[in-house]
């Protein structure tokens, strides 16, 4: 297998991949969150603080400065 039709299996996977977090993202209820630091998009390397679900991964909200500066604190 040449590299372009490595690159292209492993992109396929990868938007495989993609999906199916999406669709356990999607079904989850979000029953517990944790103020974190995530990347601010999938492409980006500029890291932000936010909520995010325990169970899925989700970003789900924005903590104010309060909570923030209690996570800061840890």
């Amino acid at each position: 297998m040449g590299r372009p039709q490595k690159v292209a299996a492993l992109l396929g996977k990868r938007q495989k991949i993609e999906k199916e977090i999406e669709k356990l993202q999607k079904s989850c209820q979000h029953p517990t969150k944790s103020v974190r630091f995530v990347k601010e998009r999938l492409d980006s390397t500029t890291m932000v603080i936010r909520y995010v679900c325990d169970e899925c991964l989700l970003p789900i909200g924005y903590p104010n400065n309060e909570e923030i500066q209690k996570y800061l604190k840890q």
